[in-house]
């Protein structure tokens, strides 16, 4: 049975840190390329970042990039997000997500194959 589950969110003014994990397990997670998502009240699910199995490739959106770096540990099936300068644009859930090879870190939600329930990042001004 194939479970995510993120934790890291939280309140923070904008300007700061926040660092989001993703715990996977009951798959091969040195196999899938994993991605975060996040979720605006009103707005659409949209990629944030994505990286390929070995690590060796990542994807960012514009608005994140020089700001946001995704990073995984396929020995402990962790996947991170450290999220500095943060805007209020930012605030909203983010998810983490799997899709089965052959994937691509930069496919949009669609495609994904297993999700989390999220985490909450808040920014306030």
């Amino acid at each position: 049975q194939v479970q995510l589950v993120e934790s890291g969110g939280g309140s923070v003014q904008a300007g700061g840190s926040l660092r989001l994990s993703c715990a996977a397990s009951g798959y091969t997670y040195s196999s899938y390329c994993m991605g975060w998502f996040r979720q605006a009240p009103g707005k659409e699910r949209e990629r944030v970042a994505g990286i390929n199995p070995t690590g060796g490739y990542t994807y960012y959106v514009n608005s994140v990039k020089g700001r946001f770096t995704i990073s995984r540990d396929n020995a402990k099936n962790m996947l991170y997000l450290q999220m500095n300068s943060l805007k209020l644009d930012d605030a909203a859930m983010y998810y983490c997500a799997t899709e089965r090879p052959p994937c691509s870190p930069s496919r949009d939600y669609g495609y994904m194959d297993y999700w989390g329930k999220g985490t909450l990042v808040n920014i306030s001004s």
